[in-house]
This record gives C-alpha cells, structure tokens and sequence, in this order.
C-alpha cells in the first residue's frame, strides 16, 4: 500500500475515533507491523509539528491520539465546553504526585508520607480522572491501590512516567518505589531537628 494511503487511514482513525487508539488496533486495520506502523506515526508527528497546523498527535504509553495543540485551548475551551476547568490544590497536587512515582500505592501510604488524612483528596482526583484504583494489596485487609491514568498524561503533556523528573533525594527499592519508611524516618529526624533549633533560639533569648 501507498505510504502516503497508510497515513491517510492513520488520518482518517485517529480523527474519528476521538480516543488513544493502541498501536496493536493500528496493525489490526493496517495489517502492518507494529514497528512499521510506528515508524509511519512518528513521522506523522514531526509532520505535524513542522507545519502551520492547530492539531498534533501525541503519544500516551503504548497509543496515539489526535488532539489540539495547547496553545489553542483559550481560544476552543470557551466555544465547545463550559464545565469548570479541573482546580487542583496544593494537597491534591502533592497527593497526585506521589502516587505518580509510587504507582500502586495505598491510601494508608500516603497518608505516612503527607501526615494527613487524603481520602477528600483521593476522591477528587478519582472525580477528575487523573488516578484510578490499581487493584488491592495482598495484606489484611486488601486495601486498595492507586495508579495515574492516561489522562494524568496528556493533562501534564507526558508521553509516559518515565518522563517524570528524578527524585534522588528518596530512596527507591527493587521495584522502583519509594521506600516509606525511609521517608518517615527522615521527617522524624527532620522534625526533631527543628524542635533542637527551636530550643536553642530560646534559650539565646
């Protein structure tokens, strides 16, 4: 097939579906290798990206979508949607950012790690559709774990987690998550050390 038909179709079902659509759909319609048709949508992108063109295709995990680029928004959000734009607090955001680099941790977790109670927080976040319920853990119990979605992606413009920033200040275990001890263990310290240079300023006074 004509590469120039290949990316026409490629065109045509990313236009229409509205939706990441997985390179494993791409091969099903194409019947192409995944490799092939990779190849074809990176080129598709970098096309995109060069010319004068208001819409791009971005990449998320093992899928493309077809979307507007972001510096059009303030000129679409007001015509087609006017729901609130999802506001995220200070907590919500520290929340969200630790279940981005601890993927499939628990509400008790976090709550370790901020010292706060996060179930408002966790609810919003679910409402806004930037995490979801990654299974539950095998303790007693069987408390729930949470993951970032694919909208969680799109929303900060990743292609996947491993774009995130590195965190070397925290100690990582075998499976690339936070060890939550150590992190308690360090605001321990960090808080009695604070309550030594507090003392000392009293007694200066």
């Amino acid at each position: 097939m004509d590469i120039e038909k290949i990316k026409a179709i490629i065109e045509a079902i990313l236009f229409t579906c509205g939706r990441e659509v997985k390179i494993s759909e791409f091969v099903s319609s194409l019947e192409l290798d995944a490799k092939d048709v990779v190849n074809i949508i990176e080129n598709m992108r970098q096309e995109y990206l060069q010319n004068s063109k208001g819409i791009e295709i971005i990449k998320i995990n093992d899928a493309y979508q077809m979307c507007t680029k972001k510096e059009y928004y303030e000129y679409i959000y007001p015509i087609l949607d006017k729901r609130s734009k999802p506001n995220l607090s200070n907590a919500a955001l520290e929340t969200l950012s630790i279940i981005a680099y601890n993927s499939g941790i628990t509400r008790a977790e976090i709550e370790a790690i901020r010292g706060v109670s996060v179930d408002a927080t966790i609810y919003k976040l679910l409402e806004y559709n930037l995490i979801q319920e990654a299974g539950r853990l095998d303790a007693p119990g069987r408390p729930t774990t949470y993951k970032t979605t694919d909208n969680f992606l799109k929303m900060f413009g990743l292609t996947s987690l491993d774009e995130l920033p590195e965190l070397p200040r925290y100690k990582m275990d075998e499976n690339q998550q936070i060890v939550i001890d150590d992190l308690i263990e360090e605001k321990e310290t960090e808080d009695i050390e604070n309550k030594n240079e507090d003392e000392k300023g009293e007694e200066q006074k």
